[in-house]
């Protein structure tokens, strides 16, 4: 992490809206608040570099002075985010393109191609400009590369998108002939002879080329790697701060490859904001924290921004209610955040954000929004001892962007399977159920737990799912979900029946998909429900454990379980209703020996451990209108009283008690 104390308060601090009146203000309330990191020149290009070539750093070195002076220590932006209306005007051709061919134009945000050779190089002269001048400053103690790489302008479709498109796919396959087997041009008459033929996949009369469409998502994730080196290469011939930017792990972002991006990182940092657009939006929030932590590698990571309130992009932005933003902070923490920001500092009163909430909020300090951010800023100093701490967790659900990308095509049996909800659907069951997850990359080291969850792997290489079954041949115990392990890398699907890569391991095979309507509800042997797809499957070795009662099918396996080797394997070949998930997961992970850290609730409240050494804590957090009881020992941090065997939660409130060495 970051040289900074404890678990960190952080904001983003947009001086360049606000007079030195104000800057002077701010900085006193800073320090009331106790913050501790101050983001800044983010957006700053058009103030650093207002015309090309002639660089004014008067008012920023004015703003790193005053905080440098009051002891807060600054993550400092490249400002790079999005260019300055000269260089859209000089060089119109770096403005992104759709994939209708339409460009989009300035007056929003990262109007900008990432294969913009212009772009690349007016960019790299600020970074360098910016890293000579801050490079060894003392308050700096981190480096933000740009903004939300992605957020806005990951897919390129424009000439320049198309010939470093093609540069990639020429290292990836080597030859024409490659590339050609990996498409499976031969389908409806595509077959190129050259690479110089070849476009980026852009709206057509028909289906387009999955497998085009696929390493599309791939170059372009790459292409903003590069460009994310680029600049890191920059400020590392002249800092030996740590370098990052923001990922933003969230349920609508999906267009980077954050597994690929995870290791350039020094710090692993994350943007999460409630999204109220979903069922379960504290649910997410959680998958999003695990997720991130899992990019860490297991290791404290960096909430980069949040919401103290209201964001100002959804269709009903909503206000957050009292005591619901220290939940939501310390769910993070829980998670293994050692820094939690927020953007932004002061409510912007002018610009597209100005409905923004902020840790000042438009009303000013005599506020219950201001009070309920001294009161975090209490408690994340009270939490300062667990910093360092890892999460404990003995399962883990594999999650992939490529499984994501390759699922949520245009050519699929249902358009209503959408990958994402699937690991939702998986692990809102383990949330209920008391459990803690590690979210890893299907290529991960799976040794070390319990249960392995493996929803909706559409696509899996052959190395990682040999791994995966390797895993429960040596003794573990996996639960895979229905349209798993149909494709390989290419898109191309696995012949010989389905679950393709996973037939053995789970002993079935599958030979047709029946995906059910929309509305349409099947019922299983044993009473439980479900939805959206079924599958003609049966058993080879497995165990029925039960099968479907009426639908399409009624009479074939529905749910199998398999012992394989050392292990035992589940499969689930339909979407069981949430309950019938969770008390499937419940049995499975009581067959594996699973340890909950909580107990199980409908989700409203959330037990998680941290420990480090000979140290433990144990999060408690109560999203529920009932006061709880769970049965702990040891010291409350947040409260300083002592916990002698049952520790109370009030309602919506949260816990952190530091557990007695055992023995």
């Amino acid at each position: 992490m970051a040289d900074l104390p404890g678990i960190s308060l952080g904001c983003d601090y947009n001086f360049e809206q606000w007079s030195p009146e104000v800057w002077a203000e701010d900085v006193a309330l800073m320090r009331e608040a106790g913050v501790d990191l101050v983001a800044v020149n983010i957006f700053g290009w058009s103030s650093i570099e207002p015309s090309p070539g002639v660089y004014d750093f008067a008012t920023l070195d004015r703003i790193v002075a005053l905080l440098h002076d009051n002891g807060i220590r600054i993550n400092l932006g490249t400002g790079t985010s999005s260019p300055p209306p000269w260089l859209t005007t000089a060089y119109p051709e770096i403005l992104p393109e759709a994939a209708d061919g339409t460009t989009r134009f300035p007056g929003g945000r990262q109007a900008w191609c990432p294969s913009s050779p212009v772009f690349r190089e007016r960019a790299l002269a600020l970074v360098e400009q910016v890293a000579i001048r801050y490079g060894e400053h003392p308050a700096v103690a981190l480096w933000h590369v740009s903004n939300e790489l992605g957020c806005h302008n990951a897919l390129c479709y424009d000439e320049a998108s198309a010939a470093a498109f093609r540069a990639w796919l020429l290292r990836r396959y080597g030859s024409i002939d490659a590339l050609n087997r990996a498409w499976g041009t031969s389908f409806w008459s595509q077959r190129y002879t050259d690479f110089a033929e070849i476009q980026p996949p852009r709206l057509a009369l028909s289906l387009r080329n999955p497998g085009q469409l696929l390493d599309f998502q791939r170059f372009s994730s790459d292409a903003l790697l590069e460009h994310y080196r680029a600049e890191a290469a920059v400020l590392r011939r002249h800092t030996r701060a740590p370098v990052t930017t923001n990922f933003m792990v969230t349920a609508h972002i999906r267009a980077l490859d954050y597994w690929s991006w995870a290791p350039e990182m020094d710090v692993v940092a994350n943007d999460h904001y409630l999204d109220h657009r979903l069922d379960d939006p504290d649910a997410e929030l959680s998958f999003a924290a695990d997720l991130t932590r899992g990019l860490a590698g297991g290791r404290p990571w960096m909430l980069m921004e949040q919401s103290t309130g209201a964001v100002n992009w959804q269709p009903y932005n909503l206000a957050k209610a009292p005591g619901q933003m220290l939940r939501n902070s310390l769910t993070h923490v829980a998670r293994g955040a050692d820094s939690v920001c927020f953007f932004q500092w002061r409510a912007s009163a002018q610009g597209a954000e100005k409905f923004h909430s902020a840790l000042v909020p438009h009303a000013g300090t005599d506020t219950h929004a201001w009070r309920e951010v001294l009161e975090l800023s209490s408690a994340l100093d009270a939490l300062g001892e667990v910093a360092g701490t890892t999460v404990a967790a003995d399962v883990a659900i594999l999650f992939s962007w490529e499984s994501w990308w390759a699922t949520d095509t245009e050519a699929r049996p249902s358009q209503d399977v959408r990958y994402l909800d699937q690991v939702h659907a998986a692990y809102r069951a383990v949330r209920r159920l008391g459990l803690t997850a590690d979210v890893v990359a299907p290529g991960a080291d799976l040794s070390a737990y319990r249960l392995v969850l493996v929803p909706c792997l559409h696509l899996v290489s052959d190395e990682d799912a040999a791994a995966i079954n390797a895993y429960v041949a040596g003794g573990g115990h996996a639960v895979v979900t229905f349209y798993s392990g149909i494709v390989d890398v290419a898109d191309r699907v696995r012949l010989g029946g389905y679950p393709g890569a996973f037939r053995e391991m789970l002993g079935v095979v599958a030979e047709e998909f029946f995906p059910l309507l929309p509305g349409q509800r099947v019922t299983l042997t044993g009473g439980a429900t479900a939805t959206l797809w079924t599958e003609r499957l049966r058993a080879t070795t497995a165990e029925v454990v039960a099968g479907y009662a009426d639908g399409p099918l009624p009479g074939v396996p529905a749910v199998t379980r398999n012992s394989y080797g050392a292990g035992t394997s589940w499969y689930v070949a339909t979407a069981l209703a949430d309950d019938d998930l969770r008390d499937l997961l419940r049995d499975a992970a009581r067959g594996a020996g699973v340890r909950a850290a909580g107990p199980e609730t409908d989700g409203s409240v959330e037990v998680v451990r941290r420990t480090g050494g000979d140290r433990s804590y144990v999060f408690v957090i109560n999203h529920g209108p009932q006061d709880i009881e769970h049965t702990v020992t040891g010291h409350d941090l947040l409260t300083g009283e002592s916990v002698p065997g049952v520790l109370k939660v009030g309602a919506g409130a949260v816990r952190v008690v530091r557990e007695e060495p055992v023995g």
